[in-house]
């Protein structure tokens, strides 16, 4: 080894001593100086005694109290348009769904024969008729006897029970509309050949739709005549009205409901018969009524219970429960106005256990 790196070597290895002990240092300050923010920190924030819980202050609040039930869209009217007579159909005066008023003239059957027959009536009871006044004014004279006037008297009434039968017949020829309302399909055309009772088309007034819907006995007298009630169907989104205007008189054995009727105005005839509506019917509303959050409940054999606080002690209370919600249950007996109710961490709760509050509402 040549006698300038041996200079070498022994002039950079002190520097690098030092070096290495400044960096020594250096770490260990930084490293204490962060272990004392750490012990800062974790003594800036104690934590309070007790199980997190989060806690419900019982307080009034509105309950409307509603049965939710499913009912039927009944028309105001309906009929089936139908033949009596068996003829021939000559004239259809309508269109299928066209809208028509009472008694206008739907369809025509061909009379050609009624007719005939009506004006021969005609002509004998005019002759009747004669004989009849002829036989009065000599009865009066007693020129005749009264039996031969009686006889004349009973032909000329034949004769007018016969015209009278023979017009129904004829009436009946020519049907017209029983109501006002909307026509159906119509399932004839002229020139077809119709029996007795064949159905030509349907009509149906839906100015104002009946609702047909089964409340369990229960609230069999919760519901009353007159009372509005609330449904919507599921062609659209809109709440409709119905006004209750009868009920059955008395209960289905067999599913132990009460039919009740109502009926909705219908504008537009937007509302269609056989449409299915569900309805929430308005049983009462209360307004101080006590609700908690479902969640708080502790079922048992004997009912349910909560968890109440007071001073940050757990006290276990028995309640009793009313009409639920979604989310809620109305407490009858067991709690207070101004309570405050444990509604998370029951599992790790008992009475007389310490509780602090995440969150209170």
């Amino acid at each position: 080894m040549s006698t300038q790196t041996i200079t070498r070597n022994l002039i950079s290895s002190p520097l690098l001593a030092a070096l290495a002990y400044f960096t020594i240092l250096f770490i260990g300050g930084c490293y204490a100086k962060a272990e004392d923010k750490a012990k800062t920190v974790v003594t800036a924030a104690p934590v309070a005694p007790g199980v997190p819980v989060d806690g419900y202050i019982v307080k009034p609040a509105v309950l409307k109290d509603e049965l939710e039930i499913t009912g039927t869209l009944e028309p105001n009217q309906e009929v089936d348009i139908v033949s009596e007579l068996p003829r021939k159909i000559i004239r259809i005066n309508v269109k299928d769904g066209a809208s028509v008023t009472t008694g206008q003239l739907l369809f025509e059957m061909d009379n050609a024969d009624l007719l005939a027959q009506l004006e021969k009536f005609h002509q004998q009871e005019k002759l009747a008729r004669l004989n009849e006044e002829r036989l009065s004014d000599l009865i009066r004279h007693e020129a005749v006897v009264q039996q031969d006037y009686d006889q004349s008297f009973t032909n000329l009434k034949v004769l007018e029970a016969q015209i009278a039968e023979l017009q129904v017949l004829i009436n009946k020829t020519r049907i017209r509309a029983p109501f006002s309302g909307q026509l159906g399909i119509v399932h004839v055309y002229p020139g077809a050949v119709v029996s007795a009772n064949t159905v030509l088309t349907h009509l149906q007034d839906n100015s104002q739709v009946k609702l047909d819907f089964h409340v369990p006995e229960k609230y069999a007298q919760t519901i009353t005549t007159g009372s509005l009630q609330k449904f919507t169907v599921a062609s659209d989104t809109k709440q409709y009205t119905a006004k209750v205007i009868a009920r059955e008189a008395g209960v289905d054995q067999s599913t132990r409901t009460l039919l009740v009727r109502a009926v909705s105005q219908n504008p537009g005839r937007i509302l269609l018969a056989g449409q299915s509506a569900r309805m929430k019917l308005s049983l009462h509303s209360t307004a101080d009524a006590l609700m908690v959050s479902s969640q708080a409940l502790i079922p048992s054999s004997q009912g349910y219970s909560v968890y109440t606080v007071k001073s940050n002690q757990v006290q276990m209370a028995a309640i009793e429960i009313g009409q639920r919600g979604p989310y809620t249950v109305e407490v009858l007996h067991g709690l207070n106005k101004g309570d405050t109710v444990v509604t998370s961490n029951l599992l790790r709760l008992m009475p007389g256990a310490t509780v602090r509050f995440a969150s209170l509402h």
